[in-house]
């Protein structure tokens, strides 16, 4: 029996029909759509409440609070993400990626287009801000399953050898949401008078989240199980119950989840900064108006778009560890010239964007590559959400809250810049304790690429 330096492994299957061999395109295709499709809703979500934040403030927040409200409001979803990582994770590691999948995207789609039925402030007094809290706190925990899932399954029904190319179709459907989103807001607000798109238009682009996710649970339905979990769970490996699974990723695989967090706290204040905030930012602290805002950010997301395969092959080919080292590092070193330029006006606002968008790619092309490969299999989907979705409560999901707050204290505003430097820090620490998995197998029930370290010749002494 092999023992893993991280806990305790049993035998791996042998490797001959491996994903990385012959993969059958049509299920291959199946599995990108379905996977995407519900990583799209989620985005779509956050790309419509970034957009529409000064019209939720406006209808939810009004008086002292403010954007601060408005910011809370996007925070508090995540407050539940780890619990939901808790219970989803260990679901999908005893029942099954694809049924999990399938309930997730109801929930959230649902909860999100609730909020365009919530009344006003104006209407029904504080339960309005209350009502908007508890479908976020929804889409939180729903989405503490989401994710991690919708990786899980990407990356186990890819070939090794191009898992991080079919894995960058995720985070296109990441961006793709937020761009969607952002672009419904547009359009409504080109169609719609400015106080009908305050009193009632800023509703229609929650609602549009009910049949994007209807399509997307028609999509899961139809997908079949990954093949990697099908193997483990053939052999009875896979765990007998969700406390068990819960109790032997803590217990086993503790280094990993650290080594995780660590990397999602960089990810995700630069994320949250940079997708989720910015409108927010570009409007309140720079003086820029809507509209001028929402074609900077949709701008840079479709730029985004376009480039994130090309991120995702090439890690492929150079590994996922030197774009992680090449984001991180670009980001810390540009971050502070490009927010200084963001205040110089609307044309170097776009460009600084672009720059800091394409500088986060590497990181975000690499996802649903990298992280299911840190962990075996009978514990893959629990340790992907628990441990991304820990960190993203506490880093991620808080980044437009913090840097608002500080702003509107200090008047600073640099902050987002130095945040996220602090943030990328953190992230390269993290980065030097990952073990390479570029083309290595994810079947089994060890952790990958620990038998292939393990076998290399140690150098010759001198």
């Amino acid at each position: 029996m092999q023992e893993s330096t991280y806990g305790p492994g049993r035998p791996t299957v042998d490797d001959s029909t491996a994903p990385g061999g012959d993969v059958d395109r049509r299920t291959l295709r199946k599995a990108i759509t379905g996977s995407a499709m519900g990583n799209a809703t989620e985005w779509f979500d956050y790309g419509v409440y970034a957009t529409t934040a000064t019209y939720l403030t406006q209808n939810f927040f009004p008086g002292h609070l403010g954007s601060l409200g408005t910011m809370l409001g996007f925070a508090i979803s995540f407050v539940l993400r780890p619990l939901g990582g808790m219970i989803w994770g260990p679901l999908g590691d005893r029942l099954g990626r694809k049924a999990v999948l399938a309930t997730t995207i109801l929930l959230m789609s649902g909860a999100t287009a609730l909020i365009a039925a919530i009344p006003s402030y104006a209407s029904i007094g504080i339960m309005a801000p209350i009502l908007l809290i508890a479908l976020r706190v929804v889409q939180g925990f729903s989405t503490g399953g989401e994710y991690g899932g919708a990786a899980t399954f990407m990356a186990e029904s890819a070939p090794d050898d191009k898992r991080g190319r079919y894995g960058s179709f995720l985070e296109f459907g990441t961006l793709g949401g937020f761009a969607a989103g952002t672009a419904v807001v547009m359009l409504c607000e080109l169609m719609i008078s400015d106080d009908d798109m305050a009193a009632w238009g800023w509703r229609i682009p929650f609602l549009i989240a009910l049949p994007l996710g209807l399509v997307g649970w028609y999509l899961r339905s139809k997908l079949d199980e990954s093949p990697v979990f099908n193997e483990v769970a053939a052999q009875g490996d896979s765990q007998d119950s969700i406390l068990g699974g819960l109790a032997d990723l803590l217990k086993n695989y503790w280094r990993p989840i650290l080594v995780l967090t660590g990397m999602v706290v960089a990810l995700n204040v630069v994320n949250y900064t940079l997708l989720t905030y910015q409108p927010t930012y570009l409007e309140s602290t720079l003086g820029l108006s809507t509209q001028s805002t929402t074609i900077i950010v949709l701008v840079g997301e479709l730029v985004m778009m376009a480039c994130i395969p090309f991120f995702g092959r090439w890690s492929d080919t150079l590994g996922r560890k030197p774009m992680w080292w090449a984001s991180l590092i670009g980001l810390l070193v540009a971050a502070v010239p490009m927010y200084w330029l963001m205040a110089r006006g609307f044309v170097w606002a776009l460009i600084a964007f672009a720059v800091l968008g394409l500088l986060y790619l590497p990181q975000l092309a690499t996802i649903s590559a990298t992280f299911p490969a840190m962990f075996p299999t009978q514990v893959r989907y629990a340790g992907f959400a628990i441990g991304y979705n820990v960190s993203t409560a506490l880093f991620g999901g808080t980044a437009p809250l913090v840097n608002d707050a500080v702003i509107h204290a200090t008047g600073w505003n640099l902050f987002p810049a130095i945040y996220m430097m602090g943030a990328c820090v953190i992230g390269l620490v993290s980065v030097a304790f990952l073990r390479e998995t570029a083309g290595v197998s994810l079947r089994g029930t060890s952790i990958p690429g620990e038998a292939e370290e393990e076998a290399k010749p140690e150098p010759a002494s001198a």
